[in-house]
């Protein structure tokens, strides 16, 4: 009954939140308008009104606001700490301002017509904002907060989805010039009726009067007032709740002998948060990682079972029964903990709130290069010259990878790691790993030209290459932090490289990257391998020379 709850708790408030962040990008739109002209701006608002003024639509928009506030309200109540990351509080702040700033506008635009029975149009509406810079500042502040509200609702349901990374940038771009064309909208029209009053003393057939007549205007004050009250009432009353002592009391114990006193319902998470003790979390707190992992080591007995959204995770990393996810793991009784990964072994320190400071997952193409027989070349030459002839080498490595539109991850030894994928759509990273083998192919040819006469044997490589979903992130210690990616896909390009070498191949390529990729390799040898902790096999295309891709590559490549 928890996990229903739970869930359903959270599909209301996303439904509400989608039907309300519909109309305000209608009404934002509607504003736009106002770049064209006063008549289009009107036009606008009686199309979207035959949706949002109807009954159905009317129901649909003021159900989910109340829904959405009172969901809001409940998930405050329900927080076991009011410490949280700077965005989500943001978010939090900003959703309760709104009915604050809004108030004025909604009684005007649709509680006044309710007593008149004379529909408030957009050159009423304008000059009223318009005449008042109170008000104009008002109805700006509006617009952005329920803008940044929307948007921060909608990052933190989208940034953990697989597609986010490919339309990233396309959402970053209309998250920032909706605002710009609503407000630029709304002033431009303002300025407009400004000029059309001023030449003719009114709008068409209808002249700008003030206020209507028809609306005792100390009714609609009160009105005003008594929303006000009724929405600081709520929020101060959440608040209250949320002071009053809650019937029972847990300790979660740590191994260096803190203890954190806490409310039943806290999780083991919020717990460490709300008593200062530093613990991992990269995806927030969501169950979206492992990070945030305790074992358990006493107190075990009569504790809930893991919901079906941690016992997913925990399967994912083989866990043992007495591992619980921190954020997910609310103890009805006192347990004795151990965090598996601790802030200093992980080396994450303030860094993690940089940008790129979290983790993410993309699809991404991976490529794994080695030079062959290197130790053996090395033994024959004075260490200078090997230095210069590995810098050479690497250099080639990163002009084939970045000409092709990848990035170096890391050079391991006389191997590189490069991925591709991180700007650029699934389909064209698959591309780009198959081109850059082909360049690699070609540049390690070019070495044994220039190196003719100088090498015992000639220079030859071996790469693996495989796409798929893995973790991005800022890894490492201090200056040493770097970008880089972890995961299945990465362990798979690897020992599809060992795989090359195996049969004495230059490349080694996954079934699943070329069929991205929109390529076929038939005629080229192809083998179904087994991978450690995998039982299906991998398709995989054995190629002699990588230069053979160049028959099917497109010529941009």
């Amino acid at each position: 009954m928890t996990t229903f709850s739970t869930s359903a708790r959270k599909k209301t408030h996303l439904v509400s939140g989608t039907v309300l962040g519909t109309f305000i990008l209608c009404h934002f739109f509607n504003h736009s308008l106002g770049l064209i002209s006063i008549d289009a701006m009107e036009a606008g608002r009686r199309t979207f009104n035959l949706l949002w003024h109807s009954v159905p639509g009317t129901i649909l928009l003021y159900g989910a606001l109340l829904l959405h506030f009172m969901m809001a309200l409940d998930s405050l109540y329900r927080r076991q700490t009011l410490r949280m990351p700077a965005r989500e509080a943001l978010k939090i702040v900003f959703g309760l301002s709104l009915p604050f700033v809004l108030m004025a506008h909604v009684v005007a635009a649709r509680v006044e017509p309710i007593f008149s029975g004379i529909e408030a149009t957009y050159p009423e509406i304008l000059r009223t904002l318009w005449s008042s810079s109170i008000n104009t500042t008002r109805q700006t502040a509006a617009l952005l907060l329920a803008w940044s509200h929307g948007c921060l609702g909608a990052w933190f349901w989208m940034r953990g989805r697989p597609w986010f990374p490919r339309y990233e940038i396309l959402l970053y771009t209309i998250a920032l010039l909706v605002p710009i064309f609503a407000l630029l909208g709304f002033v431009n029209g303002a300025r407009s009726l400004e000029r059309v009053y001023a030449e003719h003393g009114g709008y068409g057939d209808t002249a700008y009067v003030g206020h209507n007549p028809r609306v005792d205007m100390a009714l609609m004050e009160d009105i005003r007032l008594a929303l006000y009250a009724g929405f600081g009432g709520l929020i101060a009353g959440t608040f209250a709740l949320r002071a009053l002592p809650k019937r029972g009391r847990i300790r979660v114990r740590y191994p260096d002998g803190r203890v954190a006193a806490v409310s039943l319902g806290f999780s083991v998470l919020e717990a460490s948060r709300a008593a200062g003790i530093p613990h991992v979390s990269v995806c927030g707190g969501r169950g979206r990682c492992s990070t945030c992992r305790v074992r358990v080591i006493q107190g075990l007995d009569g504790q809930p079972e893991p919901e079906a959204a941690e016992r997913a995770t925990l399967t994912r990393i083989g866990a043992p029964d007495n591992v619980r996810l921190a954020c997910q793991f609310r103890p009805v009784h006192s347990v004795t903990v151990v965090p598996i990964l601790d802030t200093d072994s992980l080396g994450i320190k303030k860094q993690l709130a940089q940008q790129n400071g979290e983790g993410r997952e993309r699809r991404i193409a991976v490529l794994f290069c080695d030079l062959r027989d290197f130790t053996r070349i090395a033994e024959h030459k004075l260490p200078f010259d090997t230095v210069f002839l590995l810098n050479r080498y690497f250099e080639m490595v990163g002009e084939a990878v970045e000409s092709s539109g990848g990035v170096i991850d890391k050079f391991i030894g006389d191997g590189a790691l490069a991925i591709f994928g991180l700007k650029t759509p699934f389909h064209e990273a698959c591309l780009q790993s198959l081109a850059a083998a082909v360049r690699l192919s070609n540049g390690i040819q070019a070495l044994n030209q220039t190196f003719d006469g100088e090498l015992e044997q000639p220079l030859r490589l071996a790469i693996g290459l495989h796409a798929g979903p893995a973790i991005i992130g800022e890894m490492g210690y201090g200056r040493a932090t770097s970008l880089t990616a972890v995961g299945d896909t990465i362990n798979t390009a690897s020992r599809l490289e060992g795989l090359a070498k195996e049969h004495d191949a230059e490349l080694a390529v996954s079934v699943e990257l070329v069929r991205r990729a929109g390529l076929d390799l038939e005629g080229n040898m192809r083998l179904d391998i087994g991978l450690r902790g995998r039982q299906a096999t991998l398709e995989t295309w054995i190629l002699g020379s990588a230069t053979q891709l160049s028959d099917v590559l497109p010529a941009a490549s």
